[in-house]
């Protein structure tokens, strides 16, 4: 087992202290896509930070490009995970990140990407689709993971390999998730892809 990396037990404490705690601690390959839901607030990036800090993982995050390009705040962005987006990319932002797994997967560098599929803290109607493509084109596993605020527990422990039909790894991502509190559970969405 691979030793946690400094600040991992101060991270762990943290989120202790404000009454979290993390179910699941591993993952079980390289290269993959984690889908965090439901996401309803704010409060869920400094959880969603503190709980990778915790486990020690290198995980991947988009962020719009231009955030990058501010002074001490886009280094920082890159320092935390940081995935510059480029809606312009010749290949789109899925192909984009495709390429960049199969890169990483090349070096036999881990790459993880963690996403909130709703895209907003607010309620729509359905998920964004360019994470679940994005597993599917790299053929990576997906960790569903949740942020249940009625039990506080950040649920790391559901990996599935998809199986490209959307209505079906929709239907399982559900069943996973079902029960699954946000902090604004109103704002939740409805677990299905955009078409």
């Amino acid at each position: 087992m691979t030793p946690l990396p400094p600040g991992s037990r101060l991270a762990t404490w943290v989120l202790g202290l404000f009454g979290w705690k993390i179910q699941g601690r591993s993952l079980p390959a390289r290269q993959g896509v984690v889908m965090v839901y439901p996401h309803t607030s704010n409060w869920d990036f400094p959880i969603g930070l503190l709980s990778k800090w915790s486990m020690g993982f290198q995980l991947k995050f988009w962020a719009k490009d231009s955030l990058f390009k501010l002074p001490l705040f886009g280094h920082w962005m890159k320092a935390v995970g940081g995935v510059p987006v480029n809606r312009r990319a010749a290949n789109g932002l899925v192909g984009d990140t495709v390429a960049q797994m199969q890169k990483a997967r090349e070096r036999g560098e881990q790459f993880w990407l963690i996403v909130a599929p709703e895209g907003t803290r607010s309620y729509t109607d359905s998920w964004k689709s360019g994470a679940y493509w994005v597993a599917v084109q790299a053929q990576v596993p997906v960790a569903v993971t949740a942020f249940d605020y009625a039990t506080r527990t950040v649920v790391f422990t559901e990996f599935v390999e998809l199986s490209g039909d959307p209505d079906r790894d929709f239907a399982l991502f559900a069943q996973v998730l079902q029960g699954r509190q946000g902090k604004h559970p109103d704002q939740a969405s409805p677990i299905r892809l955009r078409r």
